[in-house]
């Protein structure tokens, strides 16, 4: 047990009122959900409150033990948004797998949106298949976006249409993911370019 002295009593104190805003904002998340006809796996939590928004006709169903970081300090490295997951058409269906996190993510889906287990959403990043302004002569046709198992995406990174991720994959900070990526690779840049392999050990 650690010593309670002034040095250790507002990183406790902290850690009591993040515990308690937790379960506060999981109990009000989950009627959101319910709200919104999102399908929402077992033992997901959630700190501060996200915005659900499902277009009629379509779907988002959430695997188990997923985590949505929505308030402004509930990531330290500094959310600017709450986490915002919106399908905007009508046959639009985001899938998301067991073991995610998110950290004030939007996920915008007009056509198909899927993760894998274990993907890392870092602070603030952008993940849609859509150029949003459909009825501008300049944008292109709605694309899926495909996520592999075990990704990571590091802060303010950008995921476009028509872009698959393979497992295991990083994208580093910053990076606007317009192409598609193998799996097994770190990628940075803007477009993102593979910039080494990652060697998984076997055992």
């Amino acid at each position: 047990m650690r010593k309670i002295d002034l040095d250790s009593l507002p990183h406790l104190v902290n850690c009591f009122g993040r515990g308690v805003g937790k379960q506060w904002d999981t109990f009000w998340s989950r009627l959101l959900s319910y709200w919104w006809g999102v399908s929402l796996g077992h033992g997901c939590h959630f700190l501060g409150l996200p915005c659900f928004r499902r277009h009629p006709r379509s779907s988002i169903t959430i695997g188990d033990n997923c985590e949505f970081l929505s308030s402004h300090t509930s990531n330290l490295i500094g959310i600017n948004r709450p986490c915002i997951m919106s399908t905007l058409a009508e046959g639009a269906v985001i899938e998301i797998g067991a073991n995610c996190g998110f950290s004030g993510t939007v996920i915008g889906c007009a056509a198909r949106i899927v993760f894998g287990d274990n993907v890392m959403c870092g602070a603030n990043t952008l993940i849609t298949d859509t150029d949003w302004h459909t009825n501008d002569p300049r944008t292109g046709p709605d694309a899926p976006v495909f996520i592999g198992k075990n990704v990571w995406l590091g802060v303010n990174v950008g995921v476009l249409k028509g872009v698959t991720i393979g497992e295991n994959t990083m994208v580093a900070a910053g990076s606007i993911v317009s192409q598609s990526l193998p799996p097994n690779v770190i990628a940075a840049g803007s477009p993102a370019k593979v910039i080494r392999e990652i060697r998984l050990c076997q055992h």
